[in-house]
């Protein structure tokens, strides 16, 4: 079976915790992506940071993004896939957490990402049916 090494984004830029978002969303905007890894200054994941985070947790109550850290907005432990797991594996994880998005490592080291796209692309059509409706819904 496909393995998340094989079918994720490699080479996944972090934003550092102590960065603010403002320089996160202009990497993002650099790197044409909607999600970037969080990572601590001991090189360890710390989170996601999304889009929407930017809007809704900075933007939307009237934050300013120059001011606040990537790393106040990581919730808890990250959600991570090993690089070695299978797509059945990365498609339980992300159902279970309602994720679009889950860091791929290996070991303790971040080695890439794997996105809803990537899994729908590696699954049989039926799979890819399930894993759009549990991520559709609340």
């Amino acid at each position: 079976m496909t393995t998340a090494r094989e079918i994720m984004t490699e080479s996944a830029e972090c934003v550092g915790a102590e960065e603010s978002v403002l320089d996160a969303a202009r990497k993002m905007t650099e790197l044409g992506v909607g999600a970037l890894p969080i990572c601590g200054t001991d090189d360890k994941l710390k989170g996601m940071l999304t889009d929407r985070d930017v809007v809704v947790k900075v933007l939307g109550v009237g934050k300013d993004p120059a001011q606040v850290k990537a790393g106040d907005l990581a919730q808890g432990e990250a959600v991570t896939i090993g690089a070695d797991d299978d797509a059945a594996e990365i498609l339980r994880t992300m159902t279970e957490h309602k994720v679009r998005r889950l860091p791929v490592i290996d070991g303790h080291r971040l080695v890439g990402v794997v996105a809803q796209a990537d899994v729908a692309r590696a699954l049989p059509d039926p799979k890819v049916g399930d894993l759009l409706q549990a991520l559709s819904t609340d």
